[in-house]
């Protein structure tokens, strides 16, 4: 099987030792589950009609003794399962970070932080209680025989439960498993939309929305309690069911030892052992029917986690490439947002130099923070190429690129976390040294040394403890951090005052002076005021690419191409 499509068959087969273990102790578990019916047997049909003390003393003592190594075989198998979930765990949660980061990035409806939660649920039930039904299963039949050696009507008895009880089983499974699905369905979107209001708080709470999105998230909760119920009464009248369907089978079979007794076709004991035995034949397929909606809770993560890294499956990075000058290109770049099949850019042709710096404008809708995503790599590119040094970005290592290049995204986020650890990019062993460099290229070092902690400050979630200001000269830090050699940097100065765009313009003009190559993407006139060079573009389309001073005056001259679009106070400013 290929690691594309058997990532998680891969991870349970690494794990077969482990498994191949727990069903051998429970083998001896099982055989050692007769050691109460024989001793029953003995007692009845040798102690009590010879009398013998000793006997009674010697059987009790290795009763006692087996079911001390019982135990101890009963501890180890459940230490095993537990670091089986644990190792499935750990062989798989990169690779399912890795997808929730990739379906993020193409934006992958209803996937979320699910499969992680999946993940959980897949690593919970291999290590609680519901494997042992499976292992324990396949000794139903040879309790049955068991039973059948003591006496065939006993065996036809037992047989007749097993078989009522299977029928629980299938009943159980068909009547549950759409129900199931439908409440797993309906918690996953209200999880969603927990997810989405917690993220947009500010919105609902400041605009009225509280109740609006509270209504909407209630009906779409109510519906996952409703399907929940449903299914939880099915399953709760099977295993009713079957739980009483044992314990008249147990009765029944006493009745039916009783009966033979008294027409002495067995003895006392006999009729004793076979009702235990009865008892532990049962059990695993009762114990099936009680763990069956966590079977199928982590049948369907077990579905989901494998549908999800199929659709995003890991790839052999590319070899390192010797260390990136800085020269930048796009040829005849078309790109498409995540999902969709129209583009939103096509025809884009621009090449820079290190050094060299690049204003992308145009009006609001024109495909500018496309443009910036697709030059990091993290939106489709449908044709066309974007080329760092000659090599397409994705002949690049990831990490090694990643570190070649800053990005300051339009909507800036810090994650939970100290101002350091954002400024190195949660690197193990940041450089303290290149910390303070990139925040004083950003000019946010003085700003840092007055939090509490300085950069020891603690943000909070989202970068919440900053302003909006302040979490994106952050931002612009952590992008200029490790001397990258290309910085796009999407409405750099949209939350800043004017301190923070002069502090703006400084930066890139250092990277410049450094060999950095910039590209900027502006609405605002004053982000624009250190580059070479001018990209414009309207409706997904490359109208102009030059010199900064030429390419303005051609916007000032073309009232249709420019002025009209752009705002002729806007590009008489940035002239």
């Amino acid at each position: 099987m290929t690691k594309k499509n058997g990532e998680l068959s891969n991870a349970f087969k690494a794990c077969r030792s482990a498994f191949m273990f727990t069903g051998l102790f429970s083998f001896f578990i099982n055989l050692l589950m007769l050691t109460g019916p024989l001793f029953m047997l003995q007692v009845y049909d040798r102690v009590l009609t010879s009398r013998s003390i000793p006997t009674l003393i010697a059987l009790t003592l290795l009763v006692i003794g087996l079911y001390l190594f019982m135990a101890l075989l009963e501890f180890v198998r459940s230490r095993i399962l537990v670091r089986v979930g644990r190792r499935l765990d750990e062989q798989l949660s990169s690779r399912v970070f890795e997808s929730i980061i990739a379906h993020a990035l193409r934006r992958t409806p209803h996937v979320g932080s699910q499969p992680a939660r999946d993940l959980d649920s897949l690593r919970q039930f291999v290590a609680g209680p519901g494997p042992f039904a499976f292992f324990d299963a396949p000794w139903t039949p040879v309790y049955i025989a068991v039973i059948f050696l003591l006496h065939a009507w006993l065996g036809i008895f037992a047989v007749v439960g097993g078989v009522i009880l299977f029928i629980f089983a299938l009943l159980n499974e068909i009547l549950t498993r759409a129900p199931s699905a439908r409440a797993n369905q309906s918690a996953i979107a209200a999880h969603t939309m927990t997810e989405e209001s917690r993220r947009n708080a500010e919105s609902i709470g400041a605009m009225g929305m509280t109740a609006a999105m509270r209504d909407r998230w209630l009906a779409q909760h109510t519906e996952a309690l409703d399907d929940n119920t449903h299914a939880s009464d099915r399953a709760g009248t099977i295993t009713a069911m079957s739980k009483a369907t044992r314990l008249m089978m147990q009765s029944g079979i006493l009745g039916l030892g009783a009966y033979l007794a008294v027409l002495q076709e067995i003895t006392p004991g006999t009729m004793i052992a076979a009702s235990i035995i009865l008892s532990r034949a049962l059990n695993p397929i009762e114990q099936a029917i009680t763990q069956w909606r966590g079977f199928i809770a982590a049948r369907k993560s077990n579905e989901r986690i494998k549908a999800v890294l199929a659709a995003a499956p890991a790839v052999e990075p590319p070899m390192d490439l010797p260390d990136p000058v800085g020269h930048f290109s796009a040829e005849n770049l078309i790109v498409t947002a995540p999902g969709l099949d129209a583009p939103l850019l096509q025809g884009l042709n621009f090449q820079l130099e290190p050094g060299e710096a690049v204003g992308v404008l145009g009006p609001s809708g024109a495909g500018k923070s496309t443009l910036s995503r697709a030059l990091v790599g993290v939106w489709p590119i449908l044709k066309g190429s974007v080329r760092l040094d000659g090599a397409a970005l994705d002949q690049w290592n990831p990490a090694q690129l990643g570190q070649a290049v800053g990005y300051l995204p339009q909507d800036v986020e810090l994650f939970s976390g100290t101002v350091a650890e954002n400024i190195s990019r949660f690197i193990a062993e940041p450089d303290a040294e290149a910390v303070v460099k990139a925040a004083k290229l950003a000019d946010v070092h003085d700003m840092i040394l007055r939090l509490p902690d300085g950069y020891s400050t603690r943000i909070g979630e989202g970068g919440s403890a900053l302003s909006a200001g302040q979490r994106q000269r952050v931002g612009l830090a952590r992008a200029l951090y490790g001397d990258p050699k290309v910085v796009v940097l999407d409405e750099p100065n949209a939350n800043l005052d004017s301190d923070g765009e002069t502090a703006v313009i400084k930066a890139i003009q250092a990277l410049k002076a450094a060999g950095t190559t910039v590209v900027v993407v502006a609405h605002r006139p004053s982000a624009i005021q250190a580059v070479d060079k001018i990209l414009f573009i309207r409706d997904g389309r490359q109208l102009a690419f030059g010199p900064r001073d030429e390419i303005l005056a051609k916007i000032l001259k073309g009232p249709a191409g420019g002025q009209q679009q752009m705002g002729s106070a806007n590009v008489a400013a940035a002239s």
